[in-house]
Parts: structure tokens; C-alpha cells; sequence
């Protein structure tokens, strides 16, 4: 019987695959899982060659087997999304420059065992904040010229990250061609919406100020988030109604703050409320303006830039139906945008770059970049 439980262990593990993780320990395995599939495929054939003489090898066999399907699924699904991927983002988009639809390969199977080397950034203090200096991680571009400028908004809650996380699309941005500047921004609860947005618009106005410097061209910003990251980068995009912001990309990012309050995230993964009510300073009931004007959904309109959603189906922290919900907002307003769905992928799936919801992605911000900062 003891023999036994590997194999079940495994199964209840897979199912990781198609099902959000109901606690927060498995979240983190669910993005082992999904993005770094090799691992459990292995862990699972192994098994299915050495375990012998089980009290029920039928059972185990079938267990082990349907484990080794949906471990394997992420790649298969990933790889379905890859064949009309370049068309889905064209059609919305535009036709990319030559060079990214000949050399970019949107998924591969090999990749997934790649890493990437991180290319070293400069720090620049961009503003102070009661004496406390905010910096950004510079990263420039690696092909002369004036060339355009992604600033990056790391995720944390409100409360908690900095800009070090996920360098790698940072310095694969870098090499490709583009500024990119992770900002730092000041945390809840000390500061409080919009405090961050304001920090987003200072950023612009140093990088502006500096542009001859590091060569910026500074009628070429791009605004990527992830997370909380993204719900800043989205109100800032649809609210400072600067003309240099060409787009905005948005990782899985709370866009409808009001509906978000009202139906909270699984407790034993997150308790949501009481991080938004860190951020916008008191409950729904007390201050439902304060929820209003911190969601980007409802300040979308006919003159908002071009926006790239990325969203997993499986995500247990923010729900994928605030994407779903800020695309039909778009798609109402007539402004240019995609929603790269990932059915298996769950909360930073993009840890991994190269993984299946990483490899993707990173092709759909590269051709959006490519596009709208042309």
C-alpha cells in the first residue's frame, strides 16, 4: 500500500494542471508544475519504469499514466496557442518588422530547459520620498540610437516587492532593443492609492529629463505590469493622458477594484480585502470611491493606448475575470488590444521565462512592443 501513494501523490498533483490550487503552498507548486513541466514528467517516468511488485500495479499504472498526461498538457496547450498566436496579435496589432516574425519562435520544446543571463542595470534615484530615496533599475538598450523606453511596475501587493523581480524580461527587452526601467514606487500602507501612479509619472519625467543621457526617445513609452504592478501601470496609462505612453502590458493585473472587493480571493491563498483596503485606506462601504477611481477599468475609453493583456485561466490571487472583464471593455471602446489566455497557468506564472506561459508571453510583449513603438 505504501508503494501506492506515490503514484496517487502524483495524480492529485497533476491535476494542478487544469484546476486553480486551493491552498497557498500548492499555488507554488502549481507554478513548478506548469512551468517547469520537465521536472514532474520525469519525476512521474521514473516511476512508471521502477516501481514493482505494488499491491495494485493496474491502479498504479493508470494513476502514473494519467499523471504523465497532465503534466505533459501545459506543453501540448502551449503549443496549440502557438501556431495562431502570430495572426491573433497581427490581426490586433499590426504586422511586426521583419526581423521578430522571421527569428522569434513564438514556442519551442527545447527551450523550456534554457535560461537566460541576466544583463547587469545601473540604479538611478529617480525621486525622493521623506528623504528616502525611489530608484529605478536601468537596464539600457543594447542597439544605439534614440531608442524607446519600457518602464516596468513590479507586483507585491501594494505592499511589498521591489524592482529586482523577474530581471529576465528585463534583459531580453534590453538585448532586443528597448530602455527598460524598473521603478520602485512607494508601498502601501504608508502610502496609498494614487500615490504609485504619481510615482509612474515622476519616473516618465526623469527619464524624460535625462533622455539625452541615455539616449531615450522620449515619444516612445511603453508601461509593463504585473500584479498590483499592473493595476498601476493601467490607471497610469488611462489616467495621465500623457502622449508619450504608446501602450501598456498587463500581467495578470486586478483591473476592476469595485467587482474585485465584492467576490475575495480564496482565504487560505490571500486575504484580498484587506490588502485593497490596505492600499485604498478603508472597506468598500466606507470609501467606494476610493475603489472607483483606482480601477482602470472604468476610466478605459476610445483614447486609451494600446493594451496587451496576459492572463492564466488558473489564477488564485487575481482572478482572470478582471482581464476577461477589462478586454469587453475595450473591445467596446474600440481600443486596439489582445488577451493571451493561458487555460493551465496560474498567479507569476511568468517565473519562469521559458517556460510554456513564459515563452508566450514574452513573444506576445516582444510583437507588441515591436508594433506599437515602430
Amino acid at each position: 500500500m505504501l508503494r501506492l501513494i506515490l503514484p496517487v501523490a502524483l495524480f492529485l498533483i497533476s491535476l494542478l494542471t487544469i484546476f486553480p490550487a486551493p491552498a497557498y503552498p500548492l499555488w507554488l507548486l502549481a507554478i513548478i508544475v506548469d512551468e517547469f513541466p520537465w521536472i514532474p514528467i520525469l519525476v512521474t517516468f521514473i516511476c512508471l519504469l521502477t516501481l514493482k511488485n505494488v499491491q495494485y500495479p493496474l491502479v498504479s499504472n493508470l494513476l502514473l499514466l494519467g499523471a504523465l498526461l497532465l503534466f505533459i498538457s501545459p506543453i501540448i496547450r502551449a503549443k496549440m496557442i502557438a501556431n495562431d498566436l502570430a495572426k491573433n496579435v497581427s490581426a490586433n496589432f499590426g504586422q511586426a518588422d521583419h526581423w521578430l516574425r522571421a527569428s522569434t519562435q513564438s514556442f519551442s520544446i527545447a527551450k523550456i530547459f534554457n535560461s537566460v543571463r541576466n544583463i547587469d542595470y545601473i540604479t538611478l534615484p529617480y525621486k525622493y520620498n521623506k528623504m528616502t530615496p525611489l530608484s529605478m533599475a536601468f537596464y539600457p538598450s543594447a542597439l544605439g540610437g534614440k531608442r524607446p523606453c519600457v518602464i516596468v511596475v513590479h507586483g507585491g501587493s501594494w505592499k511589498s516587492g521591489d524592482n529586482t523581480q523577474l530581471p529576465e524580461l528585463n534583459s531580453i527587452l534590453s538585448r532586443e532593443g528597448y530602455h527598460v526601467a524598473a521603478i520602485n514606487y512607494r508601498l502601501a500602507p504608508d502610502s496609498q492609492s494614487p500615490a504609485p501612479v504619481q510615482d509612474v509619472k515622476d519616473a516618465i519625467a526623469f527619464l524624460k529629463n535625462n533622455a539625452e543621457k541615455w539616449h531615450i526617445d522620449t515619444n516612445r513609452f511603453v508601461l509593463l505590469g504585473r500584479s498590483a504592478g499592473a493595476q498601476i501601470a493601467l490607471l497610469a496609462a488611462y489616467t495621465l493622458n500623457e502622449p508619450c505612453i504608446k501602450g501598456v502590458i498587463d500581467f495578470y493585473g486586478p483591473a476592476d477594484m469595485v467587482w474585485g472587493y465584492s467576490i475575495p480571493s480564496n482565504p487560505l491563498i490571500m486575504d484580498s480585502r484587506k490588502v485593497m483596503e490596505d492600499y485604498l485606506g478603508s472597506s468598500y462601504d466606507a470609501s467606494p470611491k476610493n475603489y472607483e477611481n483606482s480601477s482602470p477599468i472604468l476610466f478605459a475609453s476610445e483614447k486609451s493606448p494600446p493594451t496587451l493583456l496576459i492572463h492564466g485561466e488558473n489564477d488564485v490571487l487575481v482572478a482572470y475575470e478582471h482581464s476577461r472583464r477589462l478586454n469587453l471593455k475595450l473591445q467596446e471602446k474600440g481600443v486596439p488590444h489582445y488577451l493571451l489566455t493561458l487555460p493551465w497557468a496560474t498567479h507569476g506564472f511568468d517565473y519562469n521565462i521559458n517556460g510554456p506561459g513564459g515563452q508566450l508571453s514574452t513573444y506576445a510583449v516582444s510583437y507588441f512592443l515591436n508594433s506599437v513603438t515602430r
